[in-house]
């Protein structure tokens, strides 16, 4: 097996690496990126391609000629990137990878990485979307996720490839980059004053051996893929010991300006999740991949606000 992975730089790319490094049918990965791995790595490859360049991501796939690709090039606003860029970033690398991927021998399977923002949170939406309920997603990177998947079914449709959609929830950790990990982390929490919506959430080792087992598995279709059990953001907020304050309707706009300021810019999603809260049915993920979530979505939380402490090392004086 000959595995591609778009966005290796991410600390989810560079943990699913680390996974296949360990697998004996894996032959070669090679993992494609605006940044390195987080992490050395032993036998998988990296190259430096920015998904804007469309033409360097093109030769680079075609060049590798992978038997299976992980499609984890999706750039969540305001995480590892600005906004703009990161929608960008993740519609012109999914064309491209894509793209170069309908002309290639021997590809027999591939998984991309979605989210249950693709439901949307419409007025009366589904609180519990399962895999049957049409997207209809609500904010920006929903609209992405929705455009990335589209692109790969009508891959799937025109090559006979299995692709597999992993809607995951959002991912948050001490050190995974995102928008809500970073708004909860703030000393003082605004939260919903009328209505404390639950949400759910996935841990990041979880999702990488999702990724894993929907790689061998080669199952196709789309599944869900969420943490269970749900938490709000007042609880959330109280887990994390921090002061939560209650909002109220045109006050989020002040709300999303000062997080901003403080270094945790709040995208349309994220927003969002907060006032309307996001769930999803994740049953059928073990049936179909063979995969079980280890960890809650209260763990996930509680697994946000541990931080090691720091452990200064004595030097011992040089001998005369």
């Amino acid at each position: 097996m000959r595995v591609l992975i778009t966005g290796i730089g991410g600390e989810l790319g560079t943990r699913v690496a680390m996974l296949l490094e360990e697998e004996q049918e894996v032959e070669s990965v090679l993992g494609i990126d605006i940044d390195p791995p987080r992490r050395r790595m032993r036998r998988a490859d990296y190259m430096r391609v920015d998904p804007l360049r469309r033409q360097r991501t093109i030769d680079a796939v075609r060049a590798f000629e992978p038997s299976a690709v992980l499609h984890l090039g999706i750039y969540e606003p305001n995480a590892r990137t600005n906004a703009g860029p990161a929608l960008k970033r993740t519609e012109i690398g999914t064309l491209a990878t894509f793209g170069a991927l309908s002309g290639l021998d021997g590809l027999d399977r591939i998984v991309v990485r979605s989210g249950i923002e693709v439901y949307g949170r419409r007025r009366g939406a589904p609180s519990f979307p399962d895999e049957t309920t049409p997207p209809d997603p609500t904010t920006s990177f929903g609209s992405a996720l929705l455009h990335v998947e589209e692109s790969a079914l009508a891959l799937a449709e025109s090559t006979g490839v299995p692709v597999t959609v992993l809607r995951m929830a959002p991912l948050v950790g001490p050190h995974f980059p995102s928008p809500l990990g970073r708004y909860l982390r703030l000393p003082v929490v605004p939260v919903s004053g009328v209505f404390d919506p639950p949400f759910s959430l996935l841990h990041q080792e979880d999702a990488a051996h999702a990724i894993v087992a929907a790689l061998h598995a080669g199952h196709p279709g789309i599944v869900n893929v969420v943490g269970h059990g749900v938490v709000t953001g007042l609880q959330a907020a109280r887990m994390g010991r921090r002061v939560a304050l209650p909002i109220f309707g045109p006050a989020w706009h002040s709300a999303r300006l000062v997080s901003n300021l403080a270094g945790a810019p709040m995208p349309d999603h994220v927003v969002e999740l907060l006032r309307r809260g996001r769930t999803a049915d994740g049953c059928r993920v073990e049936e179909t991949i063979g995969f079980r979530p280890a960890h809650s979505t209260p763990d996930v939380v509680k697994h946000l606000f541990e931080w090691a402490s720091v452990v200064y090392l004595e030097v011992e004086p040089e001998a005369a």
